[in-house]
């Protein structure tokens, strides 16, 4: 390990144990940043709310304006496009009851096969108001989203497509500027699910040309948290389940009740971290090059993850066996040995992966795993070599090679 990455890592106090994790997929850890600044908060202002005109008040308003706005830079779009909510899939289950009062019998939505469930059932929801719900099926066993599949589906009756940005079941990367073009020409509105992978490249809504993006602060090294973009334009037209006097057009109205404010200070702190990485004070160009090393340092990782697991006799890697294309997300199966108990026996050396769906239904039936589903490594721009390589030593003791 480098001297850089062992300054770096230790920002981080989790990865000072002895596990080696591997399922940042799930969640990642978190920079001592975030930690401090939820203490501090809580410490400080404990469970003080916004909207007073006393001090402590006005200093959680504040903080929550704070959010929004570097939330915004972080996007890449307005700070009014911003909804804060408790989770990913909370927000996208908002945003669907919004559609079930716009649309029925007739309009068509379109999901494609690469989906964790909070950007699939909350479409297949739809179905009981008499929406037609496609599935854009991806090519396997790569697992790749081709655009001309997309494009054999879309009709005038098309209303909306749901698409992730990168799977977090296979890792593979998929092609939303396309989408968004081929969505855009009839009519219809492009969603992309970027939790998977909002760790790894930096979003930018305004670049891609979506009309909705999600992503889960917890997986970019922060608190249990959702954020949505909704492009400024269709707020006033979305039906909303809102307090009387939220205006149609304010993007609080998909906001009910009141903030987790300690967990965006967390947040906040978690992008103070992103920055001091990019060398900089805070900004979207020191995110940029935030980014700019994260994917410099993921790149080989990925290679020596994917290659490693692939050349390994006994182990199935599912989706695409090169590093192009795709994410240090791997998922695969030990021949002879359901997933959990490889992953229990993973576990008892040290090596921490995930097990089971993940929640990545529709990929796990196109690649015929329900219901134990596969194991999943994934890394972090923290993740070391050696990380890697005692999973790769587990792996081979499962499979008998030695």
């Amino acid at each position: 390990m480098t001297t850089q990455l062992r300054d770096l890592r230790a920002s981080f106090p989790a990865l000072s144990s002895d596990v080696a994790y591997l399922d940042n997929a799930a969640g990642a850890m978190l920079p001592r940043q975030t930690i401090e600044a939820i203490t501090r908060f809580m410490s400080t202002l404990g469970g003080a709310n916004v909207g007073g005109v006393f001090g402590l008040s006005e200093e959680v308003t504040a903080l929550k304006a704070r959010a929004r706005e570097a939330s915004a830079t972080f996007l890449n779009c307005l700070p009014g496009e911003v909804l804060l909510g408790p989770s990913a899939t909370a927000l996208t289950w908002q945003l669907s009851r919004a559609f079930s009062k716009l649309w029925g019998p007739g309009d068509e939505v379109i999901v494609s096969e690469l989906e964790h469930e909070a950007n699939h059932s909350p479409w297949r929801a739809l179905e009981r108001f008499g929406v037609t719900v496609k599935v854009w099926r991806a090519k396997w066993p790569e697992g790749i989203l081709d655009p001309a599949d997309l494009q054999a589906l879309l009709t005038r009756e098309t209303r909306f497509v749901a698409m992730t940005g990168a799977a977090n079941s296979i890792g593979s990367m998929t092609p939303i500027r396309e989408a968004a073009a081929l969505a855009h020409s009839v009519g219809a509105w492009l969603l992309v699910d970027g939790v998977h992978v909002a760790p790894h490249h930096l979003p930018d809504v305004e670049a891609l040309d979506v009309d909705f993006f999600v992503m889960s602060p917890y997986k970019v090294f922060g608190p249990h948290l959702g954020l949505m973009f909704v492009r400024r334009d269709l707020l006033p037209s979305l039906p909303a389940d809102k307090l009387s006097f939220v205006e149609d057009d304010n993007v609080t109205k998909f906001e009910p009740g009141t903030a987790q404010h300690e967990l965006w200070a967390g947040w906040l702190g978690s992008l103070a971290y992103l920055a001091d990485l990019g060398g900089g004070a805070f900004s979207r160009e020191t995110l940029r090059r935030a980014y700019a090393r994260i994917e410099a340092l993921e790149a080989p990782l990925v290679e020596h993850l994917v290659t490693g697991l692939a050349s390994t006799d006994g182990v199935a890697l599912y989706g695409r066996r090169s590093v192009e294309g795709r994410v240090g997300t791997a998922c695969f199966n030990v021949s002879g040995l359901a997933p959990r108990e490889a992953g229990r026996a993973l576990a008892a050396r040290g090596v921490a992966v995930a097990t089971g769906h993940y929640y990545a239904i529709l990929p796990m039936e196109a690649l015929g795993l329900l219901p134990n589903g596969a194991m999943r490594a994934s890394i972090a721009h923290y993740t070391t070599h050696e990380e890697i390589e005692r999973l790769l030593e587990g792996v081979r003791s499962l499979t008998g090679v030695s």
